[in-house]
């Protein structure tokens, strides 16, 4: 009998209405339309509803229901600034795990509602992106909350801001304390799943996301803002299905099929951002499942407006696919693989702020970025935590030259959201401006700080950072040494892939050679 009643208790149907919660109780007044034409999902399936405001779904034993947010309305928030768009249908709970997943739900209310309020939402907006918070003690929850949330605590101007997985590193209790710490952005929050988020001990790979899912919801969703239309997912495969070892990029089945139910209510002029958190690589399929890459490619092929946004690698990079990866249309699809709140780790010496530098391998500075939308196009701009917004352009090279003598050392420009085939050029003094060579290779100035550690004669306080990796944004200049005894200006000038242009200076002195005697 009670097999029987499982089995009648898992083939139910979720039913409730999407409202305008016009004074904002959170409760379906009598006096309270219903929206119509929102969608609202179990995770796979995708329901529209009608005039009145009403869907119906089913569910089974695991399910998170949840409203896809129409543009020109806001959802609730908690005490936190999550956004509370979701409702877990588990009646059974999570299986054991050692960081306890979702308690016992109890039976499916007789209706799941989610309150909108409505509100005029500009198609021209910004929002806050964080790249692997990931914090595997209280101390650099300390230092995150210290060198990058401090700066950007009541932050104006921001709709939204949204982290892009490895909130934490491995210890998911410290999920609460991530919560809090970047709450005091004071702006609503979404937040994906890295692989550092999952529960290690699932016994699949639908269920590694439970402890998840208790502090943040559903790890698949979306939502619209504006014209944009915003797909979340989780792309780890854990265990991986190959081995059974270890995590694997990609997505099940499942979660693609939540996409594709989901595109077909969203207009094609709409720009998609989808965000995950392994980068989807097309290089090595060690990194990531191409099945699944080119099936999600294929259901964004009617669409001339889109982006990716990753995390994951602790370095910043521009991914490009076109035709020959797989992309359906002539004009490649861009992926921005984001630097990251961490850093390389919370490693390096200190700043002035008492946090570690955390300079990444590839000589990006840790930091965060702006995406901003203007209807359904973007641009990206990258933040150096602790720095102007001016610091785009990071120099190397050496501080005195002899004069007249020809020297290998060079003049390098790492172009922090550069990528190759930007036009980087330099010139000295007020001389004529010379085109800088794009170069893949180790960032000079990363590998000097290396040296610090290296070369001590003392331990240096924290940790060493990891050893460099050749960077994709790095450029280099000839040092010119004809030029008088004295001091001479370098300015560089670097244009983005939306056209943009940032310079940074610096300046390098000529000396009289000196000889052996």
């Amino acid at each position: 009998m009670l097999v029987f009643s499982s089995v009648l208790y898992a083939q139910m149907t979720a039913t409730g209405y999407v409202y305008n919660d016009t004074n904002g109780n959170g409760r379906r007044d009598r006096r309270e339309p219903g929206v119509a034409g929102v969608s609202v999902s179990n995770g796979v399936q995708v329901a529209v509803t009608n005039a009145s405001g009403h869907y119906e779904l089913p569910v089974g034993l695991d399910n998170i229901i949840f409203v896809i947010k129409p543009s020109g309305y806001t959802i609730p928030t908690d005490a936190h600034n999550l956004p509370k768009f979701y409702h877990i249908h588990k009646p059974q709970g999570s299986p054991t795990l050692k960081y306890g997943g979702v308690a016992p739900t109890g039976r499916l209310p007789k209706s799941v509602d989610f309150p909108l309020i409505q509100h005029v939402e500009p198609t021209d907006f910004t929002a806050l992106i964080f790249g692997d918070p990931q914090a595997y003690t209280e101390q650099e929850i300390a230092y995150f909350a210290k060198g990058v949330v401090a700066e950007l605590e009541g932050v104006a101007n921001i709709a939204f801001g949204l982290s892009l997985g490895d909130l934490v590193g491995d210890r998911l209790t410290l999920h609460n304390p991530y919560i809090k710490a970047v709450a005091k952005v004071g702006i609503p929050w979404y937040n994906l799943m890295g692989n550092h988020d999952m529960d290690y001990d699932a016994p699949a790979d639908s269920l590694a996301d439970e402890t998840f899912e208790a502090s943040f919801g559903p790890a698949n969703y979306a939502f619209n803002y504006g014209n944009a239309h915003f797909i979340v997912l989780d792309d780890i495969l854990y265990p991986d299905p190959r081995d059974g070892k270890g995590y694997w990029g990609g997505f099940r089945k499942d979660q693609l099929d939540f996409v594709e139910n989901n595109l077909k209510h969203v207009s094609k002029d709409k720009l998609i951002v989808l965000a995950f958190h392994i980068p989807l690589q097309h290089t090595d399929e060690d990194a990531f499942r191409n099945a699944d890459r080119q099936r999600l490619f294929d259901l964004l092929r009617d669409f001339p407006n889109t982006l990716s946004m990753s995390a994951h690698s602790h370095l910043q990079r521009q991914n490009f696919y076109g035709r020959e990866d797989g992309w359906r249309q002539d004009t490649p699809h861009h992926e921005y693989n984001a630097g990251t709140t961490s850093g390389d780790w919370y490693s390096g010496v200190s700043n002035a702020l008492g946090v570690p530098a955390s300079t990444m391998r590839d000589g990006t500075p840790k930091g965060y970025a702006f995406l901003r939308i203007n209807g359904n196009q973007y641009t990206i701009d990258y933040k150096v935590a602790g720095e102007p917004d001016s610091l785009q352009i990071n120099l190397f090279h050496p501080k005195v030259v002899a004069q007249g003598r020809g020297t290998q050392a060079g003049i390098f420009a790492n172009f922090f959201m550069g990528h190759e085939g930007n036009t980087v050029e330099y010139r000295i003094g007020d001389g004529d401006w010379r085109p800088m060579h794009y170069v893949e290779a180790p960032d000079p100035a990363f590998l000097s700080q290396l040296f610090q550690w290296d070369m001590a004669d003392e331990l240096v306080p924290g940790r060493r950072p990891s050893n460099a990796v050749n960077s994709k944004h790095l450029w280099r200049g000839n040092i010119m040494t004809n030029l008088p005894v004295g001091e001479h200006r370098i300015e560089v000038r670097a244009t983005d892939m939306f056209g943009r242009t940032f310079t940074q200076q610096s300046s390098y002195r000529l000396a009289e050679p000196v000889t052996i005697p």
